[in-house]
């Protein structure tokens, strides 16, 4: 199904009966990378899936967005569809929005369950700096007068290999929307969160580490962390089965029956 929302249209899938659940995928997804989890909470909850702005079947932003604009458009969603009070599930990315969605807009959530969830500003080791820094420098020495034409080949492999694969395989708008959410610290936002919580992640996560878990779990006043062992950044998806155990227990009051 397609709706429009702030002039854009959103794709989104929805099925099932009872309260309403929203499944928020990450960077790089779509409905699709909640398809499992979709398809268990169907027969509990009205269940719904939406590729975000950019993702899956859904128009991009037309400017660079940050997470307000993704929060604000996703605030509007609810109320196009008439959904109040939710229980909200988001991964990733999708972790950001909903802390922004939260803790700065006071969207009310039922509850809220972050798996792997982006918000924490990365820490930056010194090969960071170090690439980014040599990064520039090839750009910049890729521009000089006689050596642009020669170097602008190895220039463009070296930019891509050096960008992640978030950013590789983004669209130029997406590129520029991709740096700018992916610096954006929401730990301000966190104490504003009011919703029980339940925070699942991947001991092994490298791209949203244990300890950005640790701190969202000191700063939301009602949080709970459950580590899955040897898991990493997809622990939802790699050990499915555990993960529908806990979320039921932390949602069996919410199902329908």
């Amino acid at each position: 199904m397609q709706i429009t929302v702030k002039g854009i249209k959103i794709n989104y899938h929805v099925s099932g009966e009872g309260k309403d659940l929203i499944l928020l995928h990450g960077w790089g997804g779509s409905t699709q990378s909640f398809a499992p989890v979709h398809q268990h909470y169907e027969a509990y909850f009205r269940t719904y899936s939406l590729d975000w702005p950019g993702f899956g079947q859904s128009e991009e932003p037309q400017d660079v967005w940050g997470v307000a604009e993704y929060a604000e458009l996703f605030c509007a969603l609810l109320e196009e569809l008439h959904i109040q009070n939710p229980i909200v599930m988001a991964h990733s990315f999708g972790g950001r929005v909903v802390i922004y969605s939260a803790g700065a807009l006071r969207q009310d959530f039922q509850k809220i369950i972050l798996l792997d969830s982006a918000g924490i500003k990365p820490r930056r080791g010194l090969d960071y700096y170090i690439k980014v820094y040599t990064y520039k420098l090839a750009k910049k020495i890729a521009q000089l007068p006689g050596l642009r034409q020669l170097l602008q080949e190895k220039y463009e492999q070296y930019r891509k290999k050096a960008g992640a694969p978030d950013y590789q395989n983004a669209s130029e708008m997406m590129k520029k929307v991709f740096i700018k959410v992916v610096n954006e610290d929401l730990r301000e936002y966190l104490p504003q969160i009011m919703a029980p919580t339940l925070l699942i992640w991947g001991e092994n996560d490298t791209a949203t580490p244990l300890r950005d878990a640790k701190i969202m779990e000191g700063l939301i006043p009602n949080a709970g962390l459950v580590i899955f062992k040897n898991a990493g950044h997809f622990a939802y998806l790699e050990m499915f089965n555990h993960f529908s155990n806990v979320v039921d227990t932390f949602l069996k009051e919410d199902m329908r029956i």
